[in-house]
């Protein structure tokens, strides 16, 4: 099936109010993905890429289950999302799951992991643009199931799962889904989470 490349729609670009990165400027997440195979160096890069995110005192909290279209992983990764992200997400060749270790060998809870995964999965998502993939990152799928999939242990949480894959055609969605594919991108102004000197003042940076 992931053989072929589709017509695929232009990078929709964020309309900043501060120059970026143009990687960043390019990152979305979108749902429609062309029926092409990932390339097996493209994602070593994409977890050599998490790999050498920073964590806190190096702890490097973070572990990532990999399915890849038509084996047994992908299989049941697929099976834990929610419907309403598998209707679209399994056109993606490849599905990630991101997990954090919550608590260290002595016990005692590790307190940025959550953060520390974040991290690792940004590192992942820029490499992923550098090489012309995208990447959507879901809540929408089912911690109890993957845990019983993977026999994840106790101490390890599982935290969002990732779609990848080359950029695909909108017409492939459905027309609900397509319409979201399509609208503008949209952020919160700097003023309303950037503050000074009290919770909630605005800084005088951004004024």
């Amino acid at each position: 099936m992931f053989t072929a490349a589709i017509a695929a729609p232009s990078i929709k670009l964020a309309d900043t109010d501060h120059p970026l990165h143009p990687l960043l400027q390019q990152r979305w997440s979108p749902r429609a993905f062309a029926p092409r195979a990932v390339e097996r160096a493209k994602l070593l890069s994409l977890l050599e890429a998490a790999r050498w995110a920073p964590s806190g005192s190096n702890r490097q909290p973070w572990a990532f289950v990999v399915g890849m279209h038509g084996d047994d992983a992908y299989t049941r990764l697929a099976e834990c999302l929610n419907p309403s992200n598998a209707e679209w997400a399994l056109a993606a060749p490849v599905l990630i799951l991101s997990v954090a270790q919550t608590v260290n060998s002595e016990g005692k809870p590790i307190r940025y992991a959550l953060h520390d995964v974040g991290l690792a999965e940004m590192s992942l998502i820029v490499q992923a643009m550098a090489l012309d993939l995208h990447v959507h990152p879901m809540a929408g799928f089912s911690q109890e199931r993957a845990r019983a999939a993977f026999e994840i242990p106790e101490g390890f949480e599982p935290v969002v799962m990732l779609a990848v894959g080359y950029l695909g055609d909108p017409a492939q969605l459905n027309e609900r889904r397509r319409a979201q594919e399509l609208e503008s991108r949209n952020r919160k102004p700097l003023r309303e989470f950037v503050f000074g000197e009290t919770w909630g003042e605005v800084a005088a940076l951004v004024e």
